[in-house]
């Protein structure tokens, strides 16, 4: 193996743009119309003096960081942006060579508290160094010519078990060569709480000539991967099961579901009872007999007031929001979960070493944990891109994606920018609908021209068309 880069951060710039969705997005607690998109560009110094920059983007979410419905969703935005200061101001101040792992352990720990100081929960105070650490291994990746893949399969990243303890003897070096991206990966549809089923759902048509019903998103896109959101009430959460598996028991092409209940489940009776009332009904058979996993039923505050493991014997349950931090999956584990998700919004880092726990325990003869690949509404551009290439070096296969349903792609950035992400990733994006957006064709994306230098970014944004956060 190469000996792992070293590097510093000497500047760190942040942007926003606005973003407005076609269709009104709601998850959990909020039902999303409108949200800004962050950007952080980094400039790295490497040992040997070069300097350079790289970038990474990710959406402010409101209401899924912190569900506290006495915030507003500017409130939340600003918590977001609170971590990407703490971050930047940790990072630049750093004046030491670090590797790009050892920049990210190094202030952890600090990060953290910095946000508790401030009111912060772990979630939202890991959204600075989520975005941060992309763009550095952005920089330096452009700067000596390797891909992330290259760079992490090489760990030139310098991973190890500083954070993890549990995991002092395990190889990382041979786990990370044993990883080999794909050049495609398979589109799991995000069907919302309020998105139409049929064409008599749809009360405000948009008629932008894409898809908006279940109906026509499974016969545009042709998916065989589906995640169905969860609203904490059994009765709606049953009878709308009933009206979406009605469509995709129609399709022409098997079909396999997740069920995200995006913490609307006061504890695991809630979700048990729904599960029960699934397996008894008998049109949702073969929805029943579909579903891989059941995704963050239970509200944070409970989720690990009790073992699950009677559920989990049924149907594996996974924790997203209550991954706030690296001792969060261990717990759940104790406490019968079968896994956790990785999203570029949680940090990449967490999600390769989620990942190595995987391996370590199974190959230790424990029970079996695995990982999924879920969304955050990512935008077309360097978030869809960074994100993609994260869950294909873990080899997750599938992964949820939202951001090209709910926004019609790059359709609000400059003409200019849109062709230069065309260009640079012909096989991902394609130029329709008057924008240039995701290409799914049987359900799947082309991915291998994330392969390039840096991190899965051939190409870049606008910045004098942004707007700067200080």
């Amino acid at each position: 193996m190469p000996e792992p880069l070293k590097l510093r951060v000497v500047a760190v710039e942040l942007y926003e743009r606005p973003v407005h969705l076609r269709l009104p997005f709601r998850f959990g607690v909020v039902t999303l119309t409108e949200a800004p998109q962050a950007f952080a560009r980094a400039r790295v110094r490497l040992a040997d003096g070069r300097e350079g920059w790289g970038a990474a983007a990710e959406m402010l979410a409101p209401k899924w960081f912190d569900k506290n419905l006495a915030l507003t969703n500017e409130d939340n935005f600003e918590q977001l942006r609170d971590a990407l200061r703490i971050a930047a101001a940790a990072y630049s101040a750093d004046t030491a060579l670090r590797t790009p792992f050892g920049l990210y352990a190094a202030h952890y720990r600090d990060i953290l508290d910095a946000g508790a100081a401030r009111g912060l929960n772990a979630l939202v105070a890991s959204f600075g160094p989520a975005l941060l650490d992309r763009a550095v291994l952005d920089a330096a990746g452009k700067l000596e010519g390797v891909s992330f893949y290259e760079a992490a399969r090489k760990n030139v990243v310098g991973l190890d078990a500083t954070l993890t303890p549990e995991l002092g003897a395990f190889d990382f070096d041979a786990f990370l060569g044993a990883l080999v991206p794909s050049d495609a990966l398979a589109v799991r549809h995000t069907v919302g709480l309020v998105d139409p089923i049929i064409a008599a759902d749809a009360t405000q048509k948009v008629n932008d000539g894409l898809p908006e019903t279940l109906e026509e998103v499974a016969r545009t896109y042709g998916h065989r991967y589906y995640k169905l959101k969860v609203g904490g009430q059994v009765e709606s959460d049953l009878d709308r099961l009933s009206r979406i598996a009605t469509v995709l028991d129609a399709q022409p092409v098997p079909y396999q579901v997740t069920l995200d209940g995006n913490e609307q489940y006061h504890d695991v009776d809630g979700i048990a009872a729904l599960w029960e009332r699934v397996l008894a009904t008998p049109k949702l058979a073969r929805l029943a007999a579909s579903t891989l996993f059941i995704e963050q039923p239970i509200s944070r505050v409970h989720a690990f007031d009790r073992d699950v493991s009677a559920l989990a014997r049924l149907k594996p349950v996974i924790i997203d929001e209550s991954d706030g931090d690296l001792d969060a999956f261990p717990k759940a584990r104790s406490l019968g979960y079968a896994g956790v998700s990785s999203k570029a919004c949680k940090g990449f880092y967490k999600s390769i070493l989620n990942a190595a726990r995987c391996a370590h325990w199974t190959a230790g003869g424990a029970r079996a944990c695995f990982m999924s690949g879920e969304d955050l509404t990512c935008q077309a551009g360097l978030a869809v891109q960074q994100d993609l290439a994260i869950v294909s070096l873990l080899g997750l296969g599938h992964v949820e994606r939202n951001g090209h349903h709910y926004v019609n792609g790059m359709a609000s950035l400059p003409r200019a920018e849109q062709e230069a992400f065309l260009r640079a990733h012909p096989d991902l994006y394609e130029d329709r609908f008057g924008a240039v957006r995701l290409r799914i064709a049987g359900g799947d994306v082309a991915i291998g021209s994330l392969a390039g230098p840096g991190f899965a970014s051939g190409a870049e944004p606008q910045w004098l068309a942004m707007k700067t956060v200080s």
